[in-house]
């Protein structure tokens, strides 16, 4: 995260591998990925998100080997054809830990969430030994901002105490959605695209997060922990007490944009998430567990908003998750463990969706 201004081009090697490689990075069920392409090589590269006009993505990054200790958010042209490299480089300004990009209306500014007012540091991870149980950290030096494409902090959003972060825009371009645990719980809230008119919108006990607005800007799709016995709400409160979140038990949730008429979509237990609306606006994509009882891998499902006509539509033994349609609803970007040589690396990849 302290690295200077960043950026990158694929290794001429890499392209050819790109190229090259097309065909095999797709698994005979995978119907709907046409013309897949891996973007990037190495790192754990994840959370990649269309800009408004279709041709860019903001993304977030870890890659000590390049400097990047933790999450940085990184911004890009999309490569119009094979032959051209995928070239990206760094908006966020280097310091603490970032998360949740999104490209602003204006096409000028990006949206993220950083922990940098607390320190320039990247913050402590949770010790996974020691914890004896998978967690996520919910950092409360996490804060909302707006920089320009050259770094420079242009506005904090957000100045309460706790967490603030997981922050999308409205296709309308006049709304941000986000979760906060201002309130005690994490939760969402809505606000306007200058910070102004914060209203909270789910008020159940569990986390409430990784929401998106449907393409019309009516519905707002999200995952969501609902810790219902006395031992779970235990669990739950005294993890979030630490600052942590257990995220191995979340169902998919849809409700109109002002948090009315909920409705779960999804009852399939284990962990459902990173959901996104399908162009359509009638069907749900969204990464899921809940087919292996060790809880991996992950891989991503279509299914309508009533919850019913379930399709698996990735088939990697590793993870495949955080999918996005561009607003044209004619391509598809999603991180995956394929093809990372046996590694651990996360990379982009991008199609054609075909249905």
């Amino acid at each position: 995260m302290k690295a200077l201004l960043y950026c990158v081009a694929i290794a001429a090697s890499f392209i050819s591998k790109a190229q090259t490689v097309s065909e095999k990075l797709v698994y005979p069920d995978e119907k709907h990925f046409k013309n897949l392409r891996q973007l990037t090589f190495g790192g754990d590269n994840a959370e990649a998100y269309f800009g408004f006009d279709n041709e860019h993505i903001v993304f977030q990054r870890t890659a000590p080997k390049d400097g990047v200790p933790c999450d940085q958010i990184f911004y890009s042209k999309l490569p119009k054809n094979a032959k051209q490299p995928f070239k990206y480089d760094r908006v966020s300004n280097g310091e603490g830990r970032t998360t949740c990009a999104y490209l602003m209306p204006d096409m000028k500014h990006v949206l993220y969430a950083s922990t940098h007012l607390n320190s320039k540091d990247c913050p402590p991870v949770p010790d996974k030994e020691k914890m004896k149980k998978y967690v996520w950290p919910i950092y409360d030096s996490y804060d909302i901002f707006v920089a320009d494409l050259k770094g420079n902090i242009t506005q904090q959003l957000t100045h309460e105490p706790g967490y603030d972060a997981e922050a999308t825009i409205s296709p309308k371009g006049d709304k941000i959605i986000f979760t906060s645990m201002r309130n005690g719980d994490l939760d969402l809230y809505v606000m306007d695209i200058d910070g102004k008119n914060v209203k909270q919108i789910t008020h159940e006990l569990g986390y409430d997060g990784g929401a998106w607005f449907s393409k019309d800007g009516k519905k707002i799709v999200w995952r969501a922990s609902r810790p219902k016995s006395d031992e779970e709400v235990k669990e739950y409160k005294d993890l979030l007490a630490k600052g942590l979140v257990m995220p191995t038990n979340m169902e998919v949730f849809v409700a109109d944009a002002d948090g009315s008429h909920v409705q779960q979509v999804t009852k399939l237990g284990q962990a459902n998430w990173a959901p996104n609306f399908m162009p359509d606006g009638k069907r749900i994509i969204f990464a899921s567990n809940h087919e292996y009882a060790r809880g991996f891998p992950f891989n991503m499902y279509i299914i309508n908003i009533d919850g019913t006509g379930l399709q698996k539509v990735s088939h990697d033994g590793g993870f495949d998750a955080f999918p996005m349609f561009s607003p044209d609803g004619k391509k598809l970007i999603f991180s995956s463990n394929r093809n990372n040589g046996g590694t651990h690396d996360t990379n982009l990849f991008i199609c054609d969706w075909a249905e």
